[in-house]
């Protein structure tokens, strides 16, 4: 019977300890500068661990996502390699900012002008490091090796000037180029925020939807009509947007229908035809959804009909999307594009060179 090179293991014991137990040999030992010391430096494995803010306490996702960076610099020292781990803090951004606007009801954007940015960002400076000891504890618990006394923030003069010049870098090989991206934003502190910080304070609500008729110019019927104006009938969950619509999107092989209704012809898609008009409808002509591209209506504003259009651009037209994007299971089966304020409409928009409007400013309000 071959004898365990390990002793055996007691299953009454507390796991709790166990795992502090194991953290203090750790620190008593040194295990973790040890780890780093006993390799060359010249045979160094960087690695930079994306920094969190300080500014709240960790959570589950941090665990998660830490428990799986870990993995990495332990291989590679494990391998040989001297790997420093240097822990860093987030100093700027939407949290940061937030928190003290909070904290201090400083009033939005408008009243950090009025105070002026330099107390503002010393005013941030003063609460950015203000979990550092609750992270600390917590990462450790994790089992983290990670260098907390040599770590980086992002507010260091240092850091940004690094920053600057990866900018400057990327302009000086022409790689840097001004254009437009649809992102979530924050009205009250007119700012861009990340994904992360826009689900903060995400809310389910209730927002109606409308379906819009827009006058069709261009004439697409087989056996054209006279006498009567025709529609095309659109549909859209963010009236607000309908100020600055520049087109119109059909499902490029969805059926569709033209209808006549009170004195005027409409356009709809077949399978919506019936939650809008009575079951006993005429059927005056069919297309399907890419007939459309390329027809021009009349936009339902005139706020920007003398607006001087790039070459090559153009705006009020119908197109058609390349996939499912715009689906008959709801509203008309036609939907309407406004690329300032929709990443999808953005991209279809960008594709068939129609140039967006936008109108509110960067607090949110109409323009």
């Amino acid at each position: 019977m071959s004898k365990s090179f390990f002793p055996a293991v007691d299953s009454k014991q507390s796991v709790n300890n166990t795992e502090l137990n194991i953290l203090e040999h750790w620190k008593r030992c040194d295990i973790f500068e040890r780890s780093m010391s006993s390799r060359a430096k010249e045979n160094e494995f960087v690695f930079f661990d994306g920094p969190p803010f300080a500014t709240g306490t960790p959570h589950y996702g941090h665990i998660l996502a830490g428990v799986n960076k870990d993995a990495i610099p332990r291989y590679w020292t494990m391998k040989g390699y001297r790997c420093a781990r240097k822990w860093g803090w987030d100093c700027h951004g939407l949290p940061v900012e937030y928190q003290v606007e909070k904290e201090q009801n400083i009033g939005g954007k408008p009243g950090i002008e009025k105070m002026g940015a330099a107390k503002f960002n010393e005013m941030c400076r003063d609460i950015v490091l203000r979990y550092t000891a609750e992270w600390e504890e917590t990462v450790d618990r994790m089992g983290r090796f990670v260098d907390f006394k040599n770590d980086y923030k992002t507010m260091d003069p240092e850091f940004m000037e690094s920053v600057w010049w990866v900018f400057k870098t990327l302009w000086d090989k022409g790689l840097i180029y001004e254009g437009h991206k649809v992102v979530p934003y924050s009205p009250k502190l007119g700012s861009p925020l990340s994904n992360f910080e826009a689900n903060l304070e995400y809310k389910d609500i209730d927002d109606p939807a409308v379906t819009v008729q827009f006058e069709l110019i261009d004439e697409i019927v087989s056996k054209p009509v006279s006498g009567k104006k025709t529609y095309i009938l659109a549909w859209t969950t963010t009236p607000w947007t309908l100020p600055s619509n520049i087109g119109l999107g059909f499902g490029k092989t969805h059926q569709y229908i033209l209808l006549e209704h009170e004195g005027a012809y409409y356009w709809i898609a077949e399978d919506a035809a019936s939650r809008y008009f009575p079951e006993d409808f005429e059927v005056l002509d069919r297309k399907v959804g890419e007939d459309f591209f390329g027809l021009q209506y009349k936009p339902l504003f005139d706020f920007f009909i003398d607006d001087k259009i790039p070459e090559g651009q153009n705006r009020y037209m119908c197109v058609h999307d390349k996939g499912d994007y715009v689906m008959t299971g709801s509203g008309t089966g036609i939907v309407h594009f406004s690329p300032f304020y929709g990443a999808e409409d953005a991209e279809i928009c960008d594709e068939f060179g129609l140039t967006g409007i936008n109108t509110t400013d960067e607090n949110g309000y109409f323009t």
